[in-house]
């Protein structure tokens, strides 16, 4: 419901309604709390100011993650999608990341449909000024024009808006993006309050007209033939599907950005904040990568009526007379008609060392903190840290347990462990190499990791769980018979032989014993071998498995040692998780080196884990810990993801 009063009572207020705001302030109302999200513009709710597009690699998996303990973005992608494509496809399953490119308005309108019909969630515009705190606990906000609103639990979710100012050239503008003022006086208020604060900057390109386009000089990039939803809520996915290109800049491109590099504030010494070192501005590049002749560039709709084309690839801060002059050299884009110049922000962030792995303020009481404001870039590493903020703001009015996945149960725990127990000294972004568990972590099991979470805190219908559970149950039950039963040799003989065909270099000749396989199991383990090609060969007929299902068993078997493996390891580091360390334990001993005592009274870890994965604590040091900490922490360990029922609280 929207409201125009600025006083009153609410049990969390969530302040930002960006991708983190959103899913915190749901998360917060359908686990039964009175909530407020505050935004400045309700036109603005949700709305992509960068790139169209949500999931890509390893984002696709925390949409997934997100999706599983009863967030919104999923759905909304589902709906407001228009080209949806499994990233990866040819490398081993670990990698797989679902991405859509977004009608940017629709995505808007959905989810503010959900915000706006959830019970006991208002939703205020207004600009949020100061933080009121008493006795370091959190006591609520103020808005402009003198308002108080109570909350016992504060969210800040507050995107670039911190003392933003936007760069084109020489030319500097205060916001928090474009025809948007910044948040300063905020800022300002949380500073004062002792929150450390530094200066990160991020950018955006041009985008441009539709009409002005020559996409037939362009390599077309289709849609998936079978577009799979991002929600594990969504049935199946009925969409016009549109296409994107490719270009290339060239020596011509890059020879416009030298000459004018002096121009880029990003090299003038105009722009203070560090940019993104995996999403750098197109100087950044040419700069960097001198030896390179041209580099990629993608142009995608921004919507279906849209007559925009965000070019990414080609972010910049370069004045805009230079910009419409690169262009023109780019294939394609000779005749291109600017429609908004790129630009680049810097804004204020608070370095998540103050926080803890629930999201909450090392230094203030109730206080949460996600998205952009702890140093991350993306829609997705927002919506994952809204969610588990909002969650853990509930827990906490409730007096239970906090909720911190770890890095073996989801790549959120990989994002925020990494918050708190790494510098962060550039915007962060997810990469599925950042997860040492990532076969664990796949895109398609996020239900089976985290479904009973959210059906614990009420996120998620218990219905869906059990649904999870029966295609489980099926799965293994076929793996139980593909273990039992046996293929005639001469069925086996064939089966590889066609499978050799079809792998490179294969000349349909299986060499070696490989030949005397009959069991299906390994059959199914030699590379090549579909599963389909084995259901042909058994005794009895077919396993009688939907799509999904075949998916999650080929990946099973094929993976196996693999899976076991990780597992083996991540056990070993939930062992470290368990030794709890005290908030307040003193680090003076004289037998840590001085870089660790340093760090340890810096990052403050929770466990013997994390403190094991911050840089300049060595294992000598991480022995001495132990000894001092003197005995295992009494406290359960975080839960390994298994076939428990889970306890469903109560639903707002």
């Amino acid at each position: 419901m929207i409201i125009d009063r600025t006083d009153g009572e609410y049990d969390v207020a969530v302040v930002g309604a960006g991708h983190a705001g959103c899913e915190a302030a749901l998360a917060s109302a359908r686990m039964g709390m009175t909530t407020l999200l505050a935004t400045i513009h309700i036109s603005d709710i949700a709305r992509m100011p960068c790139n169209p597009a949500i999931g890509g690699l390893a984002k696709g998996q925390l949409v997934r993650e997100v999706d599983a303990l009863g967030g919104e973005m999923g759905l909304c992608i589902d709906h407001a999608g228009i080209q949806f494509r499994m990233l990866n496809r040819a490398k081993g399953p670990a990698v797989w990341s679902p991405r859509a490119q977004a009608d940017k308005k629709r995505y808007h309108i959905r989810m503010l449909r959900a915000l706006e019909e959830q019970a006991g969630l208002d939703i205020l515009e207004a600009e949020v000024e100061k933080l009121v705190v008493e006795g370091g606990s959190v006591r609520g906000i103020g808005v402009s024009g003198g308002g108080f609103i109570k909350a016992k639990r504060v969210i800040l979710g507050l995107g670039t808006f911190p003392n933003g100012l936007m760069h084109i050239g020489e030319t500097k503008i205060q916001g928090g993006r474009e025809g948007e003022p910044p948040s300063c006086r905020l800022s300002d208020d949380l500073a004062a309050l002792g929150i450390e604060r530094k200066r990160l900057k991020t950018g955006t390109p041009a985008r441009l007209a539709k009409r002005s386009i020559d996409f037939s000089r362009c390599e077309e990039q289709p849609g998936d033939e079978n577009p799979e939803p991002f929600s594990f809520r969504t049935e199946r996915l009925d969409v016009k599907q549109v296409s994107c290109y490719i270009t290339y800049t060239n020596t011509d491109t890059h020879e416009i950005i030298r000459k004018n590099i002096g121009r880029s504030p990003l090299f003038s010494g105009q722009i203070k904040g560090i940019g993104p070192r995996y999403c750098p501005s197109i100087e950044d590049k040419v700069v960097r990568f001198a030896h390179k002749n041209r580099h990629q560039v993608f142009l995608e709709p921004e919507g279906l009526d849209s007559e925009e084309i965000y070019v990414n690839g080609l972010s910049t801060s370069l004045p805009r007379d230079v910009q419409m002059g690169m262009l023109r050299t780019v294939p394609g884009l000779e005749a291109a008609e600017i429609v908004r110049y790129g630009y680049a922000i810097e804004y204020d962030f608070f370095p998540p060392h103050q926080i803890h792995s629930t999201m909450e303020s090392r230094r203030i009481t109730g206080l949460y903190m996600a998205g952009q404001v702890n140093g991350t870039s993306g829609y997705e590493e927002a919506a994952a840290q809204g969610i588990i903020a909002g969650i853990n703001a509930v827990l906490s009015l409730r007096g239970e347990a906090p909720f911190a996945p770890g890095r073996h149960q989801a790549y959120a725990g990989v994002l925020i462990d990494d918050l708190i127990t790494k510098e962060i000294d550039e915007p962060y972004r997810m990469f599925t190499s950042r997860a040492e568990h990532r076969l664990l972590l796949r895109q398609d099991n996020a239900d089976e990791r985290l479904f009973r979470f959210g059906v614990r805190f009420g996120l998620i219908d218990r219905d869906l769980w059990a649904g999870m559970m029966r295609r489980r149950k099926r799965v293994e039950a076929a793996r139980r018979r593909l273990v039992r039963e046996q293929v005639q040799a001469a069925d086996a003989a064939g089966i590889l032989r066609r499978a050799a065909e079809g792998l490179p270099g294969g000349d349909g000749e299986e060499k070696g014993a490989a030949i005397e396989t009959s069991r299906a199991i390994r059959l199914l383990q030699r590379p090549g071998v579909s599963l389909g090609e084995v259901e042909k060969a058994l005794p009895g007929g077919l396993l009688g498995l939907e799509p999904r299902e075949i998916e999650m068993l080929n990946i099973g078997i094929k993976y196996d040692g693999y899976i076991k493996r990780q597992k083996r390891t991540a056990q070993r580091i939930v062992v470290m998780d368990k030794m709890r360390i005290p908030e307040d334990f003193n680090y003076d001993i004289g037998a840590l080196s001085t870089e660790a005592r340093e760090k340890l009274r810096k990052f403050r870890p929770e466990t013997l884990g994390q403190a094991s994965r911050i840089s300049g604590v060595r294992n000598s040091d991480l022995s001495i810990l132990m000894v001092f900490l003197g005995r295992k922490s009494d406290r359960p360990a975080r839960d390994w993801p298994g076939d428990a029922e889970p306890q469903e609280q109560g639903r707002g």
